[in-house]
């Protein structure tokens, strides 16, 4: 069973490994460092971490991934996208299913947000099978739309509402 908390420093090593394992950082936003160094994950784990709903996934207490949501501002203020990533030996476990739902149930309870998405690389099958397990609908495709490493992807966008009916609509 997993369990979610804040980031510690005893997570610093993992974080690291994880973050500079190549399987893991594929698909990984360029936001985050490549190389990824002791200096990046003890700001992560001071300030980064702590900005937004953040939370470190853990297995008996040792950090197994990440996983939040960051909310969208103004007149998209009741959107967040989730985001996650998981050392690649615990890929195929249901781990990250586990945790997409309890974080989507949770900001769902705590917070206005109505509606989570996520935007997941084409290649991104896992990322993919485990949106659909929670029941995140495929809302789109925009074709080439994300470059990385002198690549493109399609973006595929998964979307999750807390009200399933039309509110306040003028059809």
């Amino acid at each position: 069973m997993i369990s979610l908390r804040q980031f510690k420093n005893s997570d610093q090593i993992k974080l690291i490994e994880t973050l500079n394992d190549p399987r893991v950082s594929e698909y990984l936003s360029s936001k985050i460092p490549n190389p990824y160094t002791e200096a990046d994950a003890d700001w992560w784990i001071k300030e980064g971490s702590r900005m937004g709903f953040i939370r470190a996934i853990a297995i008996e207490d040792e950090l197994v991934g990440c996983i939040g949501v960051s909310t969208d501002e103004f007149e998209y203020s009741r959107n967040g996208e989730i985001g996650y990533w998981f050392s690649s030996e615990n890929w195929g476990k249901g781990i990250a299913t586990q945790a997409v739902n309890i974080v989507t149930e949770e900001v769902f309870r705590t917070t206005e947000i109505n509606r989570i998405y996520a935007a997941v690389f084409s290649g991104n099958i896992g990322s993919m099978r485990v949106l659909e397990k929670c029941n995140y609908l495929a809302e789109a495709v925009l074709q080439q739309a994300i470059y990385k490493n002198g690549k493109f992807y399609d973006n595929h966008i998964f979307a999750k509402l807390k009200y399933n009916k039309r509110l306040n609509s003028d059809e």
